[in-house]
């Protein structure tokens, strides 16, 4: 009896040495108290409850792909929100409370955006999140954080019914339905004598697939012939049998919905094998860096656009300059709307902040009444003005279309927004 009454309390004294040593993390923001009330549901993706309330600079969460064939795009986004925190901190934070970025690595996969969104939640204990790069890891991840009623804002989540995953789920990033058929109807415009259309995207990735289903329903009602629809992998290098497959059927307009290391693999290998026509690049091709993958053979591109750097506004015009001064080249819309997320969490939390002092809050309280400020709220960020439905979805004004301009040597390139 005294044996396992022995083993018993050395088993309590060591969950508890493992509870404090898994408590804030160190040096983090937030205190955690627990509560008697406390529980963990069963299912592994499930968070722990807690109380406790902010001392020090308020965390925000950015779980972006930072590694993997899509960091060529979640490095923008890395980029964008970094520039937020240092201008929005200059400006006195949250009425001189700072914000403070926590980064994860949301990798290319829906593990790795459950594991960033996870350690997010229940480790660093953020008022919220901005991610995840991809749409089709937002429809995994993004639950999670609705189980725990941690708000999401989408920086480029832009598939079919991303807000509608749940009530903490918002995003910044105009659907492509929006979108996308602005690009079709540039096309048109520059050459009316196009009739017939090929189709490539990549069935691995939600977006893409989503994307392209715009697309297909675009140049039906514009009219046109679809002369074939040519499946492909994010993670592939060789698209010589589709596009061959395609070329054969003499298309005058291309259209690629993918990410920029494929799509611009696919662009270079179209234009290797003799295609002459036009090409509409999707959004997972509107990044700058897709040039280095086809370089001169990327001239001529078309890409709808959610953000031009000629908005506008004296918050894209200091983005704008924050941006050219630190990297030497204009902002692309990956980091401009990693920017606007940012912003859109500081002006929220202000506003909270002038209701009920945020760092009085309880943290799932926070979470909650923040998550409801931010729907309520107008917000002029570097895309301009937008608001948000009351499910989340995004409302924003301007859009434009970019043609990519390249040096005869391939070596430098710009999005040359039309008028």
């Amino acid at each position: 009896m005294n044996n396992a009454i022995a083993r018993t309390t050395a088993f309590l004294s060591t969950c508890a040495l493992l509870l404090a040593g898994c408590g804030g993390g160190s040096g983090g923001p937030v205190t955690v108290t627990n509560s008697p009330n406390t529980t963990r549901n069963n299912t592994a993706t499930d968070t722990v409850a807690t109380t406790g309330t902010l001392s020090g600079a308020i965390p925000i969460g950015i779980a972006v792909a930072q590694t993997s064939n899509v960091a060529l795009l979640g490095q923008e986004q890395v980029a964008g929100a970094k520039l937020a925190e240092k201008y929005f901190n200059s400006k006195g934070g949250v009425n001189n409370t700072p914000i403070k970025l926590v980064f994860q690595d949301t990798s290319g996969d829906e593990a790795g955006a459950i594991n960033a969104f996870q350690t997010l939640i229940n480790k660093d204990k953020v008022i919220g999140i901005v991610g995840p790069t991809l749409s089709q890891q937002a429809f995994s991840a993004d639950p999670i954080a609705e189980r725990a009623k941690v708000p999401i804002i989408g920086p480029s989540n832009t598939a079919k019914n991303i807000p509608e995953i749940g009530d903490y789920v918002a995003r910044v990033s105009a659907p492509v339905s929006v979108v996308a058929p602005n690009s079709v109807k540039a096309a048109l415009k520059q050459n009316p004598q196009v009739k017939k259309v090929a189709v490539f995207y990549a069935q691995n990735d939600a977006f893409s697939k989503s994307e392209t289903e715009i697309f297909q329903q675009t140049v039906k009602d514009q009219g046109l012939e679809l002369v074939t629809v040519q499946k492909f992998q994010t993670s592939d290098t060789d698209f010589q049998s589709q596009a061959t497959n395609a070329i054969n059927l003499k298309p005058d307009l291309v259209i690629i919905s993918g990410l920029a290391a494929d799509g611009g693999n696919l662009v270079r290998q179209l234009r290797e094998l003799g295609y002459k026509g036009l090409i509409v690049g999707g959004n997972g091709l509107n990044t700058s860096n897709l040039l280095p993958v086809c370089k001169a053979l990327c001239d001529g591109v078309l890409i709808a656009q959610a953000y031009s750097p000629e908005h506008p506004g004296e918050i894209n015009a200091a983005f704008r300059k924050a941006y050219t001064d630190e990297y030497k080249k204009e902002p692309p819309q990956f980091s401009a709307q990693a920017f606007a997320a940012v912003q859109v969490y500081v002006e929220a939390l202000q506003a909270l902040d002038k209701k009920s002092k945020v760092n009085k809050l309880q943290l799932p309280q926070l979470r909650t009444e923040l998550n409801k400020q931010i729907l309520a709220g107008t917000y002029n960020t570097p895309l301009g003005e937008i608001s948000f439905t009351p499910i989340g979805e995004v409302v924003q004004k301007d859009f434009y279309v970019a043609q990519i301009k390249m040096t005869k040597d391939g070596s430098q390139g710009t999005f040359t927004f039309l008028k």
